[in-house]
C-alpha cells in the first residue's frame, strides 16, 4: 500500500504548510489516518487505491473501534480525521466519490467547559512561591492565562521584545494562524514584571553559554523556552499547592476568563474576539455557565420576582 502511504504524507504536508497547523494537530491526523490504513492492511490487503472503498469500509473501521473500546469522542474524532482527508483527495483529483459521505459517527453529550469560581482562582494565583525565579514565571503564567484567555501554544510563543514594545496589549497567533489582540490586565503585568525583571533574567544565566539567548518570554530552568507540557506541568502543580479541588487544565483558565468576562456584563460578541473563535457558536457554550448569574440579575430586577408569592 505503498501509494496509499504517499498519499497520507501529501496530505500532512498540506496541512503543516498550506494551513499552517500545529505540529501536534498534524500528527494526530497522522496517527489516525495511520490506524485506518493498517485496519485495511488486516481487512483489505489488496486495496492499492483510495478510490476503492466505499462507505462500508468506514463503517466497518469505526465498528472496529467500536469493539475495541474506543471512546465516541476518539471515534469522532479519527471519523473527522478521515473526512479532512478524503476531501483534500476530492480536490487534488485523486478521488471522484467520497466514502465518507452519509457516515454518521456516535453521538455525543455537549460536555461544558470547566470553570473556577473566583475563591478559586485566588488560591490558585497566590499558589506560586514568589521568592525563586521558577515561582516568580509561575506566577506571570497564570496571571497571563486568565487575564487575556489565551491558549497555552499562544502563551509560549510570545516573545520578549513583543512584550516589551506594548505590555498591555499582546498580538498573538492563534489557530489557524490567524492573528489577534488580547489584553494584559494589571496584576498580570506587574507579575511578568517581576519576572522578567528578576527570575528569568536568573533563568536565561543558566542557558548554555555560546548559544544565542533565548527571546521567548517564558523560559524553562534551563534558560530555554517553555513548552506547553511544562505549562500544563506547572498548573498541575500550583493546583495541588493551592488544594484547588478541580482537574483544571491551562484550557480551564481559558473557560474561567470568558465566564467571568460574561458574568460581568461582557457581550458575546466582545468574548469570541478575545479568545479567537472563528464562530460564535463556539463562544455560546459559555452562555449555558452564567445561567445562575442571569436568574440573580432577573430576581433583582424584575417587579415581580420568583421569590415573592
Amino acid at each position: 500500500m505503498l501509494a496509499l502511504d504517499t498519499e497520507i504524507d501529501g496530505f500532512c504536508d498540506h496541512l503543516r504548510l498550506a494551513r499552517r497547523l500545529s505540529p501536534y494537530t498534524v500528527k494526530s491526523y497522522a496517527e489516525d489516518l495511520v490506524q485506518f490504513l493498517g485496519y485495511l492492511e488486516e481487512g483489505r490487503p489488496g486495496t492499492a487505491a483510495w478510490s476503492e472503498l466505499d462507505h462500508r469500509d468506514i463503517r466497518g473501521f469505526l465498528s472496529h473501534l467500536q469493539s475495541r473500546g474506543y471512546a465516541r469522542r476518539s471515534i469522532v474524532r479519527k471519523l473527522a480525521a478521515l473526512r479532512a482527508f478524503f476531501r483534500y483527495l476530492g480536490r487534488h483529483n485523486l478521488l471522484t466519490r467520497d466514502p465518507t459521505v452519509g457516515v454518521t459517527g456516535p453521538r455525543l453529550d455537549r460536555l461544558l467547559p470547566g470553570c473556577l469560581v473566583s475563591s478559586e482562582i485566588e488560591q490558585l494565583l497566590a499558589a506560586p512561591d514568589a521568592g525563586t525565579p521558577l515561582g516568580q514565571r509561575d506566577a506571570a503564567i497564570l496571571e497571563t492565562l486568565y487575564s487575556t484567555g489565551m491558549r497555552v501554544s499562544e502563551l509560549v510563543a510570545v516573545e520578549l521584545q513583543t512584550y516589551l514594545n506594548s505590555p498591555d496589549r499582546l498580538r498573538v497567533m492563534g489557530k489557524g494562524q490567524k492573528e489577534r489582540i488580547v489584553f494584559v490586565g494589571s496584576a498580570a503585568r506587574a507579575a511578568i514584571d517581576r519576572y522578567v525583571a528578576d527570575g528569568r533574567r536568573r533563568l536565561l544565566g543558566a542557558a548554555r553559554k555560546g548559544g544565542p539567548p533565548a527571546t521567548a518570554l517564558y523560559l524553562n530552568k534551563n534558560g530555554t523556552q517553555l513548552t506547553d507540557r511544562s505549562v500544563r506541568t506547572v498548573l498541575h502543580q500550583c493546583i495541588e499547592k493551592a488544594c484547588v479541588a478541580t482537574h483544571a487544565s491551562p484550557h480551564t483558565l481559558r473557560h474561567t476568563f470568558a465566564t467571568h468576562l460574561l458574568e460581568r456584563g461582557a457581550d458575546l460578541r466582545s468574548v469570541q474576539e478575545l479568545l479567537g473563535h472563528v464562530s460564535l457558536s463556539t463562544t455560546q457554550i459559555y452562555t449555558h455557565l452564567t445561567h445562575e448569574q442571569l436568574r440573580r440579575v432577573y430576581d433583582a430586577a424584575h417587579p415581580r420576582p420568583r421569590d415573592t408569592e
